[in-house]
């Protein structure tokens, strides 16, 4: 993978800036499959789900590992790939206990929610969301490079 050209990344939350450095790769997964970015990628915008997000820094093994929530990637015409989530963790800030409380939890409220309702909705987004961040905390859930 020698020679790979660095480009600008901003991963982004409503709290502010989380990363913000140069890669070579970014590679996640939108509402359409895994998608991996390189250097002069086609200007897209995409949906975001819960997945792994993984920032190459360089050659090798040099990956920042995070785990994102909802949200949107934007591939500007300058090639700055853009991360706009909800909320992003480091890979080692996970819970396996904590993530399957909440799991439990939103698998409940999904049980007695109404049909239709907006309550079954958002506890249809926090079972997939929870669902994602225990496979990612369990080893699994890396998109294909």
């Amino acid at each position: 993978m020698a020679g790979k050209t660095p480009f600008k990344c901003e991963v982004l939350t409503p709290e502010g800036e989380v990363f913000n450095d140069e890669v070579t790769m970014v590679s996640t997964k939108t509402a359409v499959g895994s998608i991996g970015i390189l250097a002069k990628h086609q200007p897209m915008l995409a949906m975001l789900n819960p997945a792994e997000l993984r920032l190459h820094k360089g050659e090798g093994d040099d990956v920042v590992s995070m785990i994102q929530g909802e949200g949107y990637l934007q591939v500007q015409p300058d090639s700055t790939v853009l991360v706009l989530v909800d909320e992003v963790f480091e890979r080692d800030q996970l819970d396996e206990s904590e993530i399957s409380s909440k799991l439990d939890r939103a698998r409940q409220e999904l049980e007695s929610a109404e049909e239709g309702s907006a309550q079954q909705s958002e506890a249809k987004r926090e079972v997939r969301r929870y669902e994602a961040f225990l496979e990612v905390a369990r080893g699994g859930g890396a998109p294909a490079t």
